[in-house]
């Protein structure tokens, strides 16, 4: 085979032989490139698809190493393909397949969720995604012969996201920053709102001409001062998100908001430069100030939920006391909650909390269930009643008979 044919089964992203039968391509400056495997295409296809296919027109020969053919920002996400990394997030369902939690940052709408489910399930190997809209908690699943999680990640950077493997102390470091970004943004588009306010009241309770014409500009001129910060810092979630969801060929709530506060401060700053026209300034600032209320409201909304559905993950016990031969001996075993199944009787001592479903075989007592119902007061229980899996005993020790446990319990339903 010729020098010239050997090049042209190279992979264009990372300049490896392309394997004889393969038909990996991506278009890349016009033109189909051979990829050696659907990881490359998979990484290449983000390149193109974020705007960094310029990477690739202006290189004039192959990478040294494969690793230089990645731009920086995807290569330093290989890192979460390390076995040592992967083990602390990734669960094996089967042989080839894994399954991460991830927690995706810059969401603000249902078609955030959309889109990024959209782009994920079609990335080879991909073969189930789900995205809750209250924790920005991601669950993949996909085949490792195929793609690789930082691949994952890097689909989800190219349209504009940022994602990361959930952490329990990153995610709470998110939202206190998300919740500041959001509170600094407010407090300037409230003080420019109060401030441009005072210098448009004249104009509404006096009579058109009222107004001496040089005192009227000077206003103009200090309300288009006041609104620049609001505009070009407070508005700054709202045109980011306009940006993205035009690069991404979609009309998310962010482009009609950034298209009224660009039009509105665009036509009074022509206003106040010509002296010529209506000028709304005022309404710019209140629009940004009120619309980023209504998010931070919200903002804090999701996290109470979120919060709420935390501790209703963690409300089971990791253990239990199981009865080995319930009735005839009430020896205790101490054994994973998981390892619970239907028929088996537990011992609730006061204090505990209850791991599974069950019915109260034997005793009575009172049960805490206000993590499940809400109700402050503890529930008396005796033999016969049904009991939930995340009550707490408030009284007497209580034997009871599992019936639902794992994904069959309410807990789980509610969670």
């Amino acid at each position: 085979m010729s020098e010239a044919s050997l090049k042209t089964l190279q992979c264009y992203h990372c300049g490896l032989p392309v394997p004889a039968g393969t038909e990996f391509k991506v278009t890349i400056a016009g033109a189909p490139r051979d990829m050696c495997c659907a990881g490359c295409e998979a990484v290449a296809g983000a390149i193109v698809a974020s705007g960094l296919d310029d990477y690739y027109t202006r290189r004039d020969a192959y990478p040294v190493s494969p690793s230089e053919a990645v731009p920086e920002i995807l290569s330093e996400l290989k890192v979460f393909d390390r076995p040592e990394i992967e083990s602390r997030f990734v669960v094996e369902p089967s042989e080839d397949e894994r399954e991460a939690t991830l927690i995706i940052e810059g969401i603000s709408c249902p078609a955030c969720i959309w889109l990024n489910e959209r782009q994920l399930s079609r990335l080879p190997g991909v073969s189930a995604v789900s995205i809750n809209y209250t924790t920005n908690r991601a669950r993949v699943r996909w085949d490792t012969r195929r793609t690789a999680l930082s691949e994952i990640l890097a689909t989800i950077s190219a349209i504009g996201y940022r994602a990361y493997p959930y952490d329990v102390q990153a995610l709470e470091a998110g939202r206190k920053r998300e919740a500041r970004g959001l509170l600094s943004r407010m407090a300037i588009a409230g003080l420019g709102m109060m401030q441009v306010m005072m210098y448009a009241l004249p104009r509404y309770i006096t009579e058109q001409g009222g107004i001496d014409q040089n005192l009227d500009s000077l206003m103009n001129w200090a309300a288009l001062i006041l609104t620049l910060p609001v505009v070009l810092y407070s508005a700054t979630p709202f045109m980011s998100g306009a940006l993205r969801d035009l690069r991404n060929r979609r009309l998310g709530m962010d482009v009609p908001v950034a298209a009224a506060i660009v039009i509105a401060f665009t036509a009074s700053t022509i206003a106040t430069v010509s002296g010529k026209g209506d000028i709304y300034f005022d309404s710019v600032a209140m629009f940004v100030f009120f619309l980023l209320l209504a998010r931070y409201l919200e903002l804090r909304a999701r996290h109470k939920a979120a919060s709420y559905l935390e501790s209703l993950s963690h409300a089971v016990p990791a253990t239990a006391n199981r009865l080995k031969n319930f009735p005839d001996t009430e020896t205790t075993e101490l054994v994973p909650a998981s390892a619970l199944m239907a028929g088996d009787h537990v011992l609730l001592r006061p204090g505990e909390t209850l791991a599974a479903d069950g019915v109260v075989a034997r005793g009575a007592s009172e049960l805490d269930e206000a993590l499940l119902t809400g109700e402050s007061m503890p529930v008396r229980k005796g033999e016969g009643d049904q009991v939930t899996g995340g009550s707490v005993n408030r009284g007497n020790p209580l034997i009871v008979k599992i019936e639902k446990v794992g994904d069959e319990t309410i807990l789980s339903a509610i969670v």
